[in-house]
């Protein structure tokens, strides 16, 4: 009988984690002697819905992955018995055995506030190596954005209120939830539900009790009891299994150790103001209100306007999959290839689809408050005022760069975030942030389509 085989991600074969036509183009790269060094660009050519900015991340997951790429014995031999292949020389797989990444790459830091085409990651290397890098690049870089973007709009909704991420059940796969969970931090949140995260990246791990723990018993008052038995200082119970009014009642019989109690269905509003008065009047004040049960920012913010007595918010799925806006439209497109010793500047210019050429840089303009006035995409070295956002991350296929905590990156989300002004953040109808090409910049992209044009389209 066959044994059942995990998919979690092969440390040892990182290299074919990808689409099969990035190894059908390095194939016929290899085989038509074209070691052209290639730069490629990772931006976002629109923002979602009712986003007005982005926070960058999964930096460090790509580092991870161009620094332990490369093709197990038993990938090559699948690559070699493959039909697709059949034609391709034996050197490109003896060329695979040998795999690393040589290259050199520039990126925005995690936690930085970026916007609609400008690039988050710039990759050079051998054509071949830029080539294999893109799926996994735009995986981690894609889903990990989308997330911490997210989730910082959970965080502004909840205005100074804790959020947890409680959406490892409901993520995409356990790696997902681990990627979204450290997302979700990055974005802002105060700790996650999932273990295996916490451990891993040194974050504060949450959890209370489920339905089910308060089902085993007689009834709920004993659920109650036994918990707080077993955890005396961390007493935090869920009160909706049979009646909230009544959990609440219950619960509060634990007394001045009583930390928190948890409301994950109902009318959260008015459940949450009948609660809190059944707190008080049983001399716990102390004791916070926890909400969870589908909440968005929308919901999240609803209640707030509204008065809703909630200090803390559990969000799941709405979060980790950023429900409403489930997927970015990450690209990561060649910019330029060097040839012969000369640098041949690449664009596409297909309707809707334009890309800008040359290697581009990010120039970020701040007042005397250092408050985010407006962005400049130009051309790497070009002589514009503001601050440089893409640094040099990795050379020579070797990491050049610190790598900041979980924590740091957080910390620079919401320093990014204060800087961003108050229209630019709105949860609905916020306004547009400037950002504009600059003149060489677009003057270059003037003269290669010209150029392109007659090449290819006459």
């Amino acid at each position: 009988m066959k044994e059942p085989e995990s998919l979690f991600l092969p440390e040892n074969s990182l290299g074919i984690v990808t689409d099969l036509y990035q190894i059908t183009m390095a194939a016929g790269y290899f085989d038509q002697h074209k070691q052209d060094t290639a730069t490629f660009e990772l931006s976002v050519r629109h923002l979602p819905k009712n986003r007005s900015y982005l926070i960058a991340a999964g930096l460090e997951q790509a580092l991870h992955y161009l620094t332990h790429i490369k093709f197990s014995t038993e990938a090559i031999q699948y690559l070699r018995q493959s039909p697709v292949f059949n034609h391709v020389s034996h050197k490109f797989f003896e060329y695979l055995k040998n795999y690393r990444f040589s290259g050199t790459v520039h990126a925005v830091p995690e936690g930085t506030i970026v916007f609609a085409e400008e690039p988050i990651l710039r990759v050079t290397a051998p054509i071949i190596e830029t080539q294999i890098a893109e799926t996994y690049l735009l995986s981690t870089i894609n889903f990990q954005t989308l997330i911490a973007t997210k989730s910082s709009r959970v965080v502004y909704a909840a205005k100074g209120r804790e959020v947890i991420d409680f959406g490892t059940r409901r993520a995409h796969g356990p790696q997902g939830g681990v990627l979204a969970a450290r997302s979700s931090f990055i974005g802002g949140c105060n700790g996650t539900s999932n273990v295996f995260a916490a451990y891993k990246l040194g974050i504060p791990a949450v959890g209370t009790i489920a339905h089910s723990w308060v089902m085993a018993f007689e009834n709920e008052q004993d659920s109650f009891r036994k918990f707080h038995e077993i955890f005396p200082d961390n007493t935090i119970l869920l009160i909706d299994t049979y009646d909230t009014l009544a959990g609440a009642r219950h619960a509060a019989l634990i007394g001045k150790k009583l930390k928190c109690v948890r409301i994950d269905s109902g009318d959260l509003l008015n459940l949450s103001r009948e609660v809190r008065k059944i707190l008080d009047a049983g001399g716990l004040p102390h004791v916070k209100i926890v909400a969870s049960g589908d909440l968005n920012e929308e919901r999240i913010d609803d209640l707030l306007r509204n008065g809703a007595p909630i200090d803390s918010f559990g969000v799941g799925t709405e979060m980790v999959t950023s429900k409403d806006a489930p997927a970015l439209g990450g690209i990561y497109k060649l910019v330029e290839r060097e040839h012969d010793g000369e640098i041949v500047p690449m664009m596409k210019f297909s309707e809707d689809k334009l890309t800008y050429p040359c290697r581009k840089q990010v120039y970020r303009a701040a007042d005397k408050n250092g408050n985010f006035m407006g962005d400049v995409i130009g051309l790497e070295g070009e002589t514009i005022p503001g601050t440089p956002l893409l640094m040099p991350v990795m050379k020579e296929g070797k990491i050049c760069y610190d790598l900041p905590t979980i924590h740091e990156i957080q910390g620079a989300a919401t320093d990014n975030l204060t800087r961003l002004a108050e229209p630019f953040k709105l949860l609905k109808d916020a306004k547009t942030y400037p950002v504009i090409k600059s003149k060489g910049l677009e003057a270059k992209r003037q003269e290669v389509e010209k150029l392109l044009r007659n090449i290819n389209v006459t």
